[in-house]
């Protein structure tokens, strides 16, 4: 690149960005971030900020691990690229299939690889549909998931997605999906006086109803995250993933575990399935898989609903250019060791997950706090006017949109949905670092109340 190029003005001239009011972001200009080292990013001017995010709640090894760098080198000078297609592997792609396998719930040892979270729900949408196809049961296609769950931002994912934002205007959602409410937050959808189990139960119970009016032999999947993650990282009550399987095996339907948030070591176990003590029939991975480093992800299947695809006559007519992509395969396979070597799923991550939550259980003494709330290193805190009757600050969003920039110019990375604010920092994120990120979002929200006038 020539040197003493303005970002800035390129940027503008000629980057339409995801999720992003164009005109708005074109006033002012996009922040520059120029580089990055453990769980610190760095801008064009200089500032260095706290990553509490990890990019994208992907990050999971933080930014600048050698080895990840090593062995994409040493993976490209050796196999830059080559398809899965026509009866050939890799390598790289074998061997992180078997790897996978051996940390996913029993008996889902079948993996197929794309390149994005979307792409994987859009592959595991196919193949639920192919599966029942295969089945005989052609007539089971609908599929279920809940209101304010995000699957992704392709077609078919913005339709499985319960985030009518971003449906609307691009004619969605398709047919085939439906939703499901109450969305099983406690906090903000749970009766007065209603205990967490009942309400869990009320939560699935909608899911039957729903079963029910559409007839069991129509419905093919319920998908659901284990903690619903970009909708407003909401945790599951008490019994309700028990009974939503239950649920599912009575009717004959698959049960869909969306990991590309929760899988890694972000809940605190490998998946976040096996946190919540279901086993699903498929499940979605991305995210973590790399840490980041480079687009990867893989859906599991069941050996149970693999069999039938396994031993069909017909060609599964699916997959990508960069399905299983060699160097993607190899970051992954140096990732998930590291994962293991480091005990990031294990005792060490453990304890980290305990020192970052009782710290953010510190935060619910502030004015502005109504809840906090969290699980593995994902924490969430609810921004209110009034703690006792839950009410909202208005319009809604305003308090979180301040509290996000605030924390920007404090110097950490917080993200805002609506006035719920999240904390997904790197699993390798120290003690020291965990109490330098809470000092920082205790500044930020300290900052916010004043200009909220609490």
């Amino acid at each position: 690149m020539k040197p003493n190029v303005d970002i800035k003005a390129l940027d503008n001239a000629h980057h339409l960005h995801p999720f992003t009011t164009h005109h708005e972001l074109r006033e002012t200009g996009p922040r520059v971030i120029t580089h990055a080292e453990g769980v610190y990013i760095y801008d064009e001017d200089g500032n260095r900020i706290l990553d509490g995010m990890a990019g994208l709640w992907c990050v999971q090894l933080g930014y600048g691990r050698q080895e990840l760098v090593d062995v994409a080198a040493e993976a490209m000078k050796n196999l830059s690229y080559y398809n899965l297609f026509f009866q050939t592997t890799t390598p790289y792609a074998a061997k992180l299939a078997d790897l996978i396998s051996q940390k996913t719930p029993e008996g889902l040892d079948q993996i197929t690889f794309a390149s994005s979270g979307s792409e994987a729900v859009d592959s595991a949408i196919k193949l639920i549909w192919y599966y029942w196809n295969l089945k005989g049961k052609p007539e089971k296609k609908a599929i279920i998931a809940r209101e304010r769950a995000y699957h992704g931002s392709t077609a078919a994912a913005a339709s499985l997605s319960g985030l009518p934002f971003m449906q609307g205007i691009f004619d969605l959602p398709l047919p085939r999906f439906h939703h499901v409410a109450p969305t099983p937050h406690y906090y903000e959808y749970a009766e007065p006086g209603e205990s967490e189990r009942d309400f869990a139960m009320r939560c699935a119970k909608a899911l039957e109803d729903k079963i029910l009016e559409l007839g069991p032999e129509n419905v093919a999947a319920f998908a659901g995250e284990p903690v619903m993650g970009a909708g407003g990282l909401m945790l599951p009550p008490e019994g309700y993933w028990a009974e939503v399987e239950r649920i599912c095996r009575k009717y004959d339907i698959l049960l869909w575990s969306d990991e590309v948030i929760c899988g890694f070591g972000r809940t605190g176990e490998w998946f976040g399935c096996q946190k919540y003590g279901f086993t699903p029939d498929i499940m979605t991975m991305a995210k973590g898989i790399t840490s980041g480093y480079i687009p990867l992800s893989a859906v599991a299947l069941s050996n149970t609903m693999a069999e039938p695809i396994i031993n069909a006559d017909t060609e599964m007519a699916h997959g990508f250019t960069y399905s299983g992509h060699p160097v993607a395969a190899a970051v992954a396979l140096r990732n998930i060791e590291l994962l293991d070597e480091l005990d990031l799923v294990g005792e060490h991550g453990a304890r980290t997950a305990r020192y970052f939550q009782a710290k953010l259980k510190t935060l619910d003494d502030h004015p502005l706090v109504g809840e906090t709330r969290g699980v593995g290193l994902l924490g969430a805190m609810e921004l209110v006017k009034d703690k006792h009757k839950k009410e909202r600050f208005s319009p809604d969003g305003r308090a979180g949109t301040l509290c996000r920039n605030n924390c920007f110019n404090t110097g950490v990375v917080m993200r805002a949905v609506g006035d719920t604010m999240f904390l997904c920092p790197p699993l390798v994120i120290t003690e020291d670092e965990i109490d330098a990120l809470f000092d920082l979002v205790r500044k930020a929200l300290d900052k916010t109340a004043i200009e909220l006038g609490v």
